[in-house]
């Protein structure tokens, strides 16, 4: 009986089939395993028919299987191994008051031909993967460069190394709406703007799945207003739904839009009290219908998804539980079957998403290797992780003092981040190579050893002081022509930052450093925004973030000018935390209890109330709509030139909404270096819209000589229009996307504190 045609069977005769083939060919391989004579045998399965759509394989696999196979689809662990058949539950099932104990049960094992699977967590390094991984920058510093295609190149780079070393599915990138800078994950995600963030996800989702000879699925994380991780998975994030579509959900349908989006996780919170995990609103009503996701939905680890809620999670359009059976085992979804609250076509629904997603990408058909290299770190990805760097460091302020010249014969490295020697309380450089991750080795080549090179290659000296003896920096500081320090504030996963000030007295080290040496060059490594009492005192600030393990070099590279810096920030930078959109109400940040505390006392359960009643006005929408003037604002970025904007043109002047709009201007360097400017569009719809403040509408790199002008173009086509919501605002009387009608003006500059201005109608 030859299937390689995709003759069509009965559905019994698929599943008889299956049994044979699983009875007859004791030796059969998974997709995943690299036997010939497997992958002999599997060219006779219908599921692994190539000149099929991955729907119609994904069918015929569904059909050749019993519930139990299809079960097996919907927790990660049973999914993933194939052929295992014993599992116990994460969650202890309740006997008498006071007893558990955990439950061991045993499936059949799956369907042949069917892939082993490992997903893995990689917010710029592969996880869990032992040495032998780049560890590229966090992803606040991707954002920071702005640039969609580097986006695709950290994609592909971190896919080919997931590959490498055995894993097929990327937990990422994330998103988040950067709501508050205290946010312990502000370093991993894309910044504050919707659009920007979403077409760089999108961007990098390409880059992670490019590859069809190694194939890796994305998966965006954490849908959804998953905003802090303080009681991250016993809080409500309570958000009206028009904050909700134009703020937090945005981004994600712009990266599944753009994208090559495999699967998304849900959040461990509540939204609007109800599970995200096990929201119809949010998982089959915005995200399938709204957005037209086609993808499957898994739970972030642990998340909460009880079968027992109304819907049941699996009904609301959730179709993985991460990990192991938890929540969703077996005999659980079997009850709920038996007692009418599920059926076997909401187990197909799920088992149909999770598979068809698989084939579409490739892991059905490619295998897996069969041992994961044990390096899979290049010169080439060196190379790209010190590119990034380099691209995504904003250079906040210079008086003049940079880039170093022969002049500085004599330079103070100052702090502990600068060298890999742990000074006090065991920092090094490394400690702000990455954000503090579980499972990510980041060891990183010291700015102190690359300071050092590059300044003896030009005839000067170095010296270095930890910074733990504020005399001893000082004097220091004083014998030197230019002292350079280092602050840095720590972050990551499982709890927010008390403050953003920066950690170890750095704010005392940059003062008494400042007092001592008026050529005082600051260089930040931190996750996001941070406070600057020292600013005036100090003639040059770049910020870095975590640079990832070739900071070293690419600080030096860029101290120096051998590197222009081009970087802009993504994230506004306040002058105090006062000025925070959520700053001085608790219900808006951390959230309070039923009692009106905001710390959760011992034995409460209760959800934790987190109100968005900032509504949209977030990140710059704040700063403009309450007249606040941030320490920098959103899209700020200096380099080694100046630009002159002027003749700015918007055609046409007036349309019905449909033409693509052309925004034309002319840009001049100034100076007396080859730069790069990221020239900015922002829009303010019409009053009607009733929105905050104008916002990011598109933007363009160029790169000029010294003295050269150039008339610069930034379309914005009529697809970006319709995809990108760019000019809608989100009608919740009608519950649709809408454009207003009248005067909408466009603003052009080098920041959101732009001052070129133009305007068109739209009629």
């Amino acid at each position: 009986m030859d299937l390689r045609h995709g003759a069509r069977l009965p559905r019994r005769r698929v599943a008889l089939l299956a049994v044979a083939l699983a009875m007859l060919a004791p030796g059969l391989q998974p997709a995943g395993a690299s036997a010939a004579a497997g992958a002999a045998d599997c060219a006779g399965v219908p599921w692994m028919d190539t000149s099929k759509s991955p729907d119609q394989r994904a069918r015929a696999l569904l059909a050749a299987s019993s519930l139990d196979q299809k079960l097996r689809w919907l927790d990660e662990q049973s999914a993933n191994d194939p052929t295992r058949t014993t599992f116990t539950t994460s969650a202890p099932r309740e006997l008498p008051p006071g007893e558990f104990e955990p439950v061991t049960f045993t499936m059949p094992p799956q369907v042949p031909c069917t892939p082993t699977i490992q997903y893995t967590d990689a917010p710029s390094a592969i996880a869990g993967a032992g040495a032998g991984v780049t560890a590229y920058p966090a992803n606040v510093s991707l954002s920071s460069s702005w640039d969609r295609s580097l986006a695709f190149e950290k994609g592909a780079a971190i896919g080919h190394e997931a590959w490498r070393k055995q894993r097929n599915v990327l937990l990422g990138p994330g998103l988040a709406g950067g709501r508050d800078p205290r946010s312990g994950r502000t370093s991993e995600y894309l910044g504050e703007d919707p659009v920007l963030a979403g077409l760089l996800a999108g961007a990098y989702s390409k880059g992670v799945g490019a590859d069809d000879a190694e194939p890796v699925q994305a998966q965006l994380k954490h849908f959804v207003a998953n905003e802090q991780e303080i009681d991250r998975n016993n809080s409500s994030s309570n958000v009206d739904g028009r904050t909700l579509r134009e703020i937090y959900t945005l981004p994600f349908e712009i990266a599944i839009d753009r994208g090559d989006v495999g699967s998304v996780m849900c959040s461990f919170n509540q939204v609007n009290h109800d599970w995200a995990c096990g929201s119809d609103e949010l998982l089959n009503r915005i995200l399938r219908e709204e957005i037209g996701f086609r993808g499957w939905v898994v739970t972030d680890f642990g998340a909460r998804h009880y079968l027992t809620e109304d819907p049941p999670s699996l009904k609301a359009g959730l179709d993985q539980e991460l990990n192991a059976w938890r929540y969703w085992t077996p005999m659980a979804i079997k009850e709920q079957i038996a007692r009418g609250r599920l059926s076997e076509a909401d187990v197909d629904r799920a088992a149909f998403r999770i598979v068809r997603a698989h084939i579409a990408s490739g892991l059905f058909d490619v295998p897996r290797l069969s041992a994961p290299d044990a390096d899979v770190s290049t010169p080439q990805s060196e190379a790209l992780a010190r590119k990034l760097a380099e691209r995504g460091a904003v250079l906040l302020k210079n008086d003049g003092v940079l880039p170093l010249t022969g002049s500085a014969k004599k330079i103070a490295v100052i702090g502990p981040t600068a060298a890999n020697t742990p000074a006090a309380g065991d920092i090094d450089a490394s400690s702000v190579c990455l954000h503090t991750a579980p499972n990510i080795p980041c060891t990183a080549s010291a700015p102190l050893d690359a300071i050092t090179a590059r300044a003896q290659a030009g005839g000067a000296t170095v010296t270095y002081a930890d910074g733990a003896d504020l005399e001893t920096a000082k004097a220091t500081a004083a014998a030197a022509d230019v002292a350079v320090v280092f602050g840095y504030y720590r972050e990551g996963e499982f709890a927010d930052r008390p403050n953003i000030s920066l950690d170890g007295g750095g704010d005392a080290l940059i003062g008494t450093v400042a007092s001592a040496n008026p050529n005082t060059v600051v260089v930040l490594q931190t996750g996001g925004p941070v406070l600057m009492p020292w600013l005036d005192s100090v003639k040059g600030v770049l910020e870095v973030w975590y640079a990832g393990e070739q900071m070293g070099p690419a600080i030096a590279s860029l101290l120096w000018g051998d590197t222009a810096p081009s970087g802009k920030l993504t994230h506004s930078f306040p002058r105090s935390e006062a000025d925070l959109p959520t700053a001085g109400d608790p219900r808006r940040y951390p959230g309070t209890f039923s009692d009106g505390s905001v710390v959760r006392a011992p034995g409460n359960t209760e959800p934790r109330q987190v109100d968005y009643t900032e509504g949209l006005k977030v990140g710059y929408r704040w700063y403009e709509a309450q007249g606040i003037e941030p320490l920098f604002p959103f899209g700020h970025g200096l380099t080694y030139t100046t630009f002159r904007y002027d003749k700015l043109r918007v055609t046409p002047g007036v349309t019905n909404g449909a033409r693509e709009i052309r925004i034309g201007f002319r840009l001049t360097n100034t100076g007396r270096r080859t730069g790069t400017e990221t020239a900015q569009a922002y829009v303010e719809l019409p009053a009607s819209a009733n929105e905050p403040s104008k916002r990011l509408l598109g933007w363009k790199r160029v790169t000029l000589a010294p003295g050269e002008s150039r008339n610069v173009q930034i379309t914005i086509s009529a697809a970006d229009l319709a995809d990108l919501h760019l000019l809608e605002y989100w009608n919740p009387a009608t519950g649709k996307w809408t454009t207003a009608r009248g005067s909408y003006e466009i603003s052009v500059g080098t920041s959101f504190d732009t001052a070129l201005k133009d305007r068109f109608t739209i009629r």
